[in-house]
């Protein structure tokens, strides 16, 4: 590697270590850090917007917009009254319904549009039972990327290898995906009730209170609701159709936000436009160049080649090396250059005599999936809940999560491997 890869090495990692100590706001950081790979010659500023994923940002400003309209209007406190209602108010069955409608909004949406529709309703239940609402946040972190595991159409990484291998369909991923997506979400909600057994506790009076409202009360626009519900229903339908139609999700979500901001007129415009979490659209700017300098110095090139290089066409080790190498790197970085890389050299090794490749292709859709479950910073939706959550007075800070996340995304790997092993290898 030459001298512009071990800066840009440096620059992310210089980048990366402030933004785990919090001495500085993360997105002022992680700015800074796309700028100075801008300044010093790592990455063109023509080639840094071309490394912008558009559709990420867009998909995240048109569901926010939605989501705000949505929430003026009551309708999230409503569905937590109500589902509130149907526990007793009793918080670790709560836990587990949150948890469940995490898991399959994130399979068959995407989990960043789960968690934006999740985090309002969680917000909104704790609040009436009185509880910390962070055993139920990390859970929905955790559960959505697992959730967003199981399917094709659950996490980006998985599209991208669904493209690649044209052998493997959306009926592919659920049967081989969906089984052990399923035993690491129901080990992890295991883990984080026992974890969290403490906390997930109300008094009697707040139970009592629950039961006595009616969530009906909560409607405060009920016009505007209905039109706010159709739309979304509209945008969810665009979500399952779009590879179909052949539009991706973030002209799906913006055109679901134009439309409703058409519907509702001029007045929901100005409100939902601040409500758009304008720190982490940036931060994810500054994020996508960041990466962006390792790839056009070819530093994320390297790494992957050198990995493969040290099997030496073993199956079993390359794809325990897949496995753990994407579970490594989405904990830390964006995880679509990551697959974008990899996908290449796992085709490379298909030309080169390794004649089944799909153990290397679970085995990458695995660990990209898996390891964002690492750090705060792992996967687009755990900077959503964070980003919600401090807008809500209660923020998740690296450190806090990274003492829940990694272990559970070691957990989760290692489940993976015996699931690889045992199905594919043995």
């Amino acid at each position: 590697m030459g001298t512009a890869a071990y800066l840009a090495i440096t620059i992310f990692i210089i980048t990366y270590s402030a933004i785990i100590f919090e001495k500085i706001n993360r997105t002022i950081l992680a700015m800074a850090g796309g700028a100075l790979m801008i300044l010093f010659g790592m990455i063109s500023q023509h080639a840094a917007l071309d490394h912008i994923d558009f559709n990420t940002l867009g998909l995240l400003v048109g569901m926010m917009i939605i989501v705000s309209v949505t929430a003026e209007t009551g309708l999230f406190r409503y569905v937590a009254i109500g589902l509130g209602k149907k526990v007793k108010g009793r918080p670790l069955p709560l836990l587990m319904i949150f948890a469940m409608m995490t898991a399959v909004g994130s399979a068959f949406l995407d989990n960043v549009t789960t968690v934006m529709l999740m985090v309002p309703v969680t917000f909104s239940m704790v609040r009436q039972l009185k509880l910390d609402p962070m055993p139920y946040l990390i859970t929905e972190i955790l559960m959505a990327n697992i959730g967003g595991t199981a399917t094709m159409i659950g996490d980006p990484p998985n599209i991208m290898i669904g493209s690649a291998a044209r052998n493997i369909g959306f009926m592919d991923f659920i049967i081989h995906l969906a089984p052990i997506s399923l035993l690491i979400g129901t080990a992890v909600l295991l883990l984080i009730m026992i974890l969290y057994r403490k906390k997930l506790q109300t008094s009697d009076q707040a139970r009592e209170h629950l039961m006595a409202m009616d969530a009906k009360n909560e409607i405060t626009d009920k016009i505007t609701m209905i039109k706010a519900v159709s739309v979304l229903m509209l945008t969810i339908l665009g979500f399952f159709i779009h590879p179909v139609i052949h539009a991706e999700s973030a002209t799906v979500a913006l055109t679901g936000a134009f439309l409703l901001l058409m519907l509702t007129g001029e007045k929901t415009l100005e409100h939902a436009l601040s409500s758009v979490e304008w720190p982490t659209i940036f931060f994810f700017l500054g994020l996508f160049v960041l990466v962006g300098g390792l790839i056009e110095t070819g530093v994320m090139s390297r790494l992957a080649q050198s990995a493969i290089h040290l099997t030496a066409g073993d199956l079993t080790a390359a794809s325990f090396l897949v496995l753990w190498l994407s579970a490594a790197a989405s904990a830390f970085m964006d995880n679509i250059p990551f697959v974008a890389t990899m996908i290449p050299l796992i085709e490379d090794m298909g030309r080169m005599g390794i004649g089944n490749l799909d153990p290397l292709w679970w085995s990458l859709a695995l660990g990209a999936c898996l390891g964002g479950n690492g750090s705060l910073i792992g996967a687009s939706a755990n900077l959503i809940v964070a980003g919600l959550a401090a807008r809500e007075g209660r923020s998740i800070s690296f450190a806090r999560y990274l003492l829940i996340g990694f272990p559970v995304m070691l957990v989760s790997v290692i489940m993976a491997m015996g699931y690889i092993y045992f199905r594919y290898l043995m």
